[in-house]
């Protein structure tokens, strides 16, 4: 049977343009379906302007706190709207520069501005406005639909009005007190960025901690930077309602021990409980596409249960980050157009940019713990770091779980400064085999954030002391030195 397309990406987001992109460059006839900007949440919702408002809250912060580094502290006049504007015009810039469809058409993308719905395994219909449905056959699709935020049902919230990640920077004023139900990545960095801006700044969670996912101690330490700078935090309690009081909000706060609410009142709320798979418009049923309520099936080729079709990022439930995106869409293309058996990669790292940034990558000591590994602790504190104390940035801690005999590295997570750039070095030792004692026996920069990773290697060599083995060269060489004693655990050098 002739299609009208090699390949169909349903989709605009960092997956489909990467699938899209990297189908046509190998010679497929491919279609791009996008019912919204190219771009998707990474450009418009996510990553983009977050980051973009957290570097204009850490410029702000840092005028504020210049006495730290022998300037007078000086609070600069701003207007709220100026920042926002920052931030669109930032995003308008990555749009033209890298996700606009005329990049894709070049490429031999055709770019469909229209909402898809399956038939069947190989037809779709294509809904835009104002237009009749047109039916469209591919021979290959690929689901790349995304997330959309996942709003918990609590009394009160659709009858108030309220922000999520994808309405949040369309803001239209700088809210006196900011409510923030939800204490993850999302509402942790948002959290800080609108609390350095001047806003107070509450932020909820029925969990016991911030960052669930994320190691606990550096969590912890995370969370005393972050009240340090006046974030106020209500954990272990849940929201019973949501309410409007004239001008103000009111959320309604409950825990198990005590069922008196507590009512905190504020000018915006933030919901940021998570994410979950846009799937809902796709008929997914017609095409026989196996799926759950967190999304998409697939296996390790990004293949669902449909030969034909495959999903990638944040629609088949994983990891939601652009960067898993992206690698799902590269192994799904290399299957379908090239024909190679790739497999992903589970090796992923993670960061939340909040100012000190967590980072991870490998197997947490939660999953070291439940599968029983053999591990050992290498620590290393930014207070050690002379780089980080010439910065003033000395707030934070690398971690690494290590096989004890071999340096084997399970994992890495790392609190502080560039915490971010510093995980990628632990990123490549796990995937190509990399120990401790290479990266120890590697010369690093002085002074940078990264030697910090050689220094907590050193670590495990610093375990290894014996000193039966001074004991010997002292005798085989007739030193006179003293014998250390053998070094404890936690012992840092």
């Amino acid at each position: 049977m002739k299609y009208d397309y090699d390949i169909m990406v349903i989709g605009g987001g960092a997956a489909g343009l990467t699938a899209s992109g990297m189908a046509a460059s190998l010679g497929a006839r491919a279609a791009l379906v996008e019912s919204e900007k190219l771009g998707g949440d990474c450009t418009w919702h996510g990553c983009i302007p977050s980051k973009t408002l957290l570097k204009s809250a850490a410029v702000y912060r840092s005028m504020n706190t210049a006495g730290r580094y022998g300037f007078r502290d000086v609070s600069p006049y701003f207007e709220f709207e100026n920042v926002l504007r920052h931030v669109r015009e930032t995003q308008q810039h990555l749009y033209e520069d890298a996700d606009k469809p005329e990049i894709y058409e070049e490429m031999g993308v055709h770019v469909l501005r229209a909402h898809a719905k399956f038939l069947d395994k190989h037809t779709v219909e294509l809904f835009k406005n104002g237009v009749a449905p047109e039916k469209v056959t591919s021979k290959y699709f690929v689901i790349a639909t995304g997330s959309v935020p996942r709003v918990p049902e609590i009394p009160g919230l659709k009858e108030t009005k309220f922000y999520t990640n994808e309405t949040i920077f369309a803001i239209d004023f700088l809210p006196e007190k900011l409510a923030v139900i939800g204490a993850g990545p999302i509402g942790i960095e948002l959290a800080q960025a609108f609390k350095r801006f001047g806003s107070d700044v509450v932020v909820i969670d029925s969990g016991e901690r911030i960052l669930q996912h994320d190691d606990a101690e550096l969590a912890q330490l995370l969370k005393k930077e972050l009240h340090n700078e006046g974030i106020e935090f209500f954990l272990k309690m849940h929201v019973s309602m949501v309410g409007e009081f004239g001008k103000r909000k009111r959320v309604f706060l409950k825990t198990a021990e005590n069922p008196v609410p507590k009512i905190i009142e504020c000018d915006a709320i933030l919901v940021a409980t998570g994410r979950k798979a846009n799937i809902d418009s796709l008929n997914l049923q017609a095409a026989g596409v196996k799926f759950t309520e967190k999304g998409v099936t697939i296996d390790k080729s990004c293949q669902t249960n449909v030969s034909n079709i495959y999903a990638c990022g944040d629609v088949t439930g994983g990891l939601q980050f652009t960067h898993v995106a992206e690698h799902h869409a590269k192994i799904a293309i290399s299957n379908v157009i090239l024909k190679l058996p790739l497999k992903t990669n589970d090796i992923i790292p993670w960061v939340t940019y909040t100012a000190p940034e967590v980072a991870h990558v490998g197997m947490t000591e939660k999953v070291l713990k439940e599968k029983g590994k053999d591990y050992e602790v290498y620590r290393f504190p930014f207070t050690k770091i002379d780089r980080a104390i010439t910065d003033g940035k000395t707030a934070g801690l690398i971690k690494v779980f290590a096989k004890s005999r071999s340096g084997k590295i399970y994992g890495a997570t790392i609190l502080g400064e560039h915490a971010g750039e510093m995980i990628a070095e632990y990123g490549l030792a796990i995937k190509h085999g990399i120990s401790l004692k290479q990266i120890a026996d590697t010369i690093h920069a002085y002074p940078t954030y990264a030697l910090g990773n050689r220094r907590a290697a050193d670590q495990w060599y610093i375990q290894k002391q014996s000193p039966l083995l001074v004991k010997v060269l002292k005798k085989l060489f007739g030193y006179r030195g003293q014998v250390p004693k053998k070094p404890g655990k936690h012992t840092i050098i």
